[in-house]
């Protein structure tokens, strides 16, 4: 079994959830308290995407911008260029999404380590509906040159992460959940830039998650497993830069892929997975998430069912995937 520690009792009806935003605040705090560089602004957005706890801590190393999230990154920009560590926050929806030339051309292009923090993304925002549904901020971002895209797949992993993205000098983006999610991974669970983690090791199927839908794949991989399957699960938190050696060892092993995201498939985290596999390492895949097409309004866990990205829903896709294609055997 993988040496990633888990927390006891995945799959129980009262297992620890909470919102990935909810560690996001925690890790900002001490990220500002390890390193006096640190600042934080925000767009009118700042109990919403809990950035209230640093404010409270460091007034002032606190600016408000407003609902303006052009300047917010342009200012954040000039700030890291004077020496600073700037976090920005807003809903994603708005940040990348209204502002995405801004981060190309003051952040990424000039290389400042500004870390744009898109908070509310995915489906499971809920009765916001599609307007506030940010599904195609993983294809934006991963897209710039320089950009570190971080994806947590639970609070505790999203305050480890805002720590280490606070210290790594690059332009990153961080993409949290506003809902209450399960929380998989244990205060000993390792987090590192650029590195994916193997939850469960298995041997028909390669069963890749980033963000809250790598608990959804540990559930689908339990059912699976009732039904005779043995299913890898591997936990990719940073989309980019992906680790290529982690997946493709998983997939030389299995011989088949499934990647999940609340997210576009298309040039999201599934299709950074097809780039990869298809250059260097043919093998057959299916990508779980949205595709070509916008949300809708809903209660979050009525349209995680509705878009097939349950734990439940994702077995009945992934056992059809492994009784109609081949197994790439590339192993003994």
């Amino acid at each position: 079994m993988s040496h990633y520690p888990l927390r006891d009792n995945l799959f129980a009806d009262d297992v620890a959830q909470e919102p990935t935003r909810a560690g996001f605040g925690r890790g900002l705090k001490k990220a500002g308290e390890a390193n006096e560089r640190v600042v934080a602004l925000c767009a009118d957005l700042t109990e919403s995407t809990q950035m209230h706890h640093f404010r409270e801590a460091f007034p002032d190393r606190f600016v408000e911008i407003g609902v303006a999230e052009q300047n917010l990154v342009t200012v954040a920009s000039g700030l890291a260029r004077a020496g600073k560590i700037p976090f920005t926050s807003s809903y994603a929806a708005f940040s990348p999404g209204r502002n995405w030339e801004q981060i190309r051309t003051t952040a990424a292009l000039n290389e400042q380590p500004v870390k744009i923090v898109g908070s509310h993304a995915g489906v499971s925002v809920g009765p916001d509906g599609a307007t506030h549904q940010m599904l195609e901020d993983i294809a934006l971002m991963r897209v710039l040159p320089h950009m570190v895209v971080v994806v947590p797949g639970d609070s505790v992993e999203a305050e480890k992460a805002t720590q280490v993205v606070a210290e790594n000098g690059k332009p990153s983006y961080i993409r949290l959940a506003r809902e209450k999610t399960p929380i998989f991974s244990t205060d000993e669970s390792p987090f590192e830039l650029g590195k994916a983690y193997v939850l469960r090791e298995g041997h028909d199927v390669s069963l890749l998650g980033t963000g809250t839908m790598t608990y959804q794949l540990l559930k689908a991989a339990h059912l699976l497993e009732q039904h005779g399957v043995s299913a890898e699960v591997v936990h990719v938190p940073t989309v980019k830069p992906l680790d290529e050696d982690t997946i493709l060892a998983s997939a030389r092993k299995t011989g088949r892929v499934v990647t999940a995201e609340e997210a576009q498939v298309a040039a999201g985290f599934g299709g950074a997975v097809a780039e990869l596999l298809s250059e260097k390492m043919p093998t057959p895949l299916k990508r779980i998430g949205m595709y070509d097409r916008f949300g809708e309004s809903g209660a979050p866990n009525e349209l995680l069912d509705y878009f097939g990205m349950t734990g439940e829903k994702m077995q009945t896709v992934i056992q059809a995937f492994i009784n109609t294609t081949p197994q790439y055997h590339r192993e003994g």
